[in-house]
């Protein structure tokens, strides 16, 4: 029998339909669905009075798992279920003891891990019996393209909307961690203008200070259709602003773009579909690749990437140079254009 892998919808689904499980292992690299899981387990499976006597909130480094299977034994007070988080649940040691309480666990007990930053090893027995009698669920990080997709899906579930150059000036900014890009979502609700349905770029700029004409985003955008002008007016603006535009950050991204581009050159079904597909990217930016094409053939785009990795190489100090950041990243946006 295939094992299930959850996702993230369908156990938040499972819990609305009061389907509960005696154990869930929440592990992984991205806390924010750790949290969330966790978060609404200890807010809706009892009631305010239940929880008085029969929710327990744990943490890894103060308990032992000797006590935490001492505190699952027990029998809920007036409910029907007793609920242990285990916070911090990756300083815990010994974990292969808890194969033992799982071969005969309590379904009246909820017993919620929250093991972040790392996950157990699937070869271990305890981490096979939660997968027969309770739920092993991986929070793992979204890949820094499918970040901006997430942000607008995200923003849509609020009923509130963002176009695609918003969305990818928070990505570009804030990176993959999910927390971190909640928490500046909300303040941007809290800051936009009541009469304002979406978040803009100009709201973004204004209260992250995000620029809006003069970020990583932009200079892709300039770079694809050689707009000398404009690359070399970000490129002076991230001179002088250095600090909230590292090089390497901006290396990665020109990096990315181009070796998307260099796999564009390589499919033979061009489609906008296939395309998006192929680079997983959204649709929206097949007309990108499709420009960039025009202006770089699959050999020139082969040669700027040697000179990304060079410019890479040199950003982090590999190769004896006194060259600025600043002059590093013009130098290299020259050798791009022409």
């Amino acid at each position: 029998m295939a094992k299930q892998v959850w996702t993230y919808e369908q156990l938040l689904a499972s819990l609305k339909r009061k389907e509960y499980k005696p154990v869930y292992m929440l592990m992984g690299d991205e806390s924010f669905y750790i949290d969330q899981i966790s978060d609404y387990i200890e807010e809706h499976v009892l009631t305010e009075e239940e929880k008085a006597f029969n929710q327990t909130i744990l943490y890894g480094k103060d308990t032992t798992l000797t006590d935490i299977i001492m505190a699952a034994k027990r029998y809920p007070m007036m409910s029907p279920y007793q609920v242990i988080i285990v916070k911090e649940a990756q300083h815990i040691k010994n974990f292969d003891d808890l194969q033992f309480y799982l071969e005969k666990p309590l379904n009246t007990t909820l017993l919620v891990f929250c093991y972040k930053y790392s996950k157990l090893d699937g070869r271990k027995k305890s981490t096979q019996e939660i997968e027969k009698k309770g739920i092993l669920f991986e929070s793992k990080k979204l890949y820094d393209n499918q970040v901006a997709g997430w942000i607008e899906s995200y923003v849509k579930s609020m009923n509130i909307s963002i176009n695609s150059k918003a969305a990818n000036m928070l990505a570009e900014y804030l990176g993959n961690d999910l927390t971190r890009i909640v928490h500046e979502v909300e303040k941007l609700l809290i800051t936009k203008p009541k009469e304002q349905a979406s978040i803009t770029p100009e709201l973004i700029e204004r209260n992250i200070g995000i620029s809006k004409d003069y970020n990583n985003f932009e200079l892709v955008s300039a770079l694809t259709n050689k707009d000398i002008l404009k690359c070399n007016r970000i490129v002076d603006y991230f001179g002088k602003n250095s600090k909230n535009n590292p090089l390497v950050v901006t290396i990665t991204v020109i990096f990315n773009f181009f070796s998307n581009l260099l796999l564009y050159h390589s499919l033979k079904d061009k489609s906008q579909m296939n395309v998006a597909n192929e680079l997983k990217i959204n649709p929206y930016f097949v007309k990108d690749f499709q420009q960039a094409a025009k202006l770089y053939n699959s050999s020139k785009v082969t040669q700027v990437i040697s000179d990304i990795r060079k410019a890479d190489v040199q950003s982090k100090g590999f190769v004896n140079s006194s060259i600025s950041d600043y002059d590093l990243l013009k130098e290299l946006v020259f050798k791009i254009l022409h």
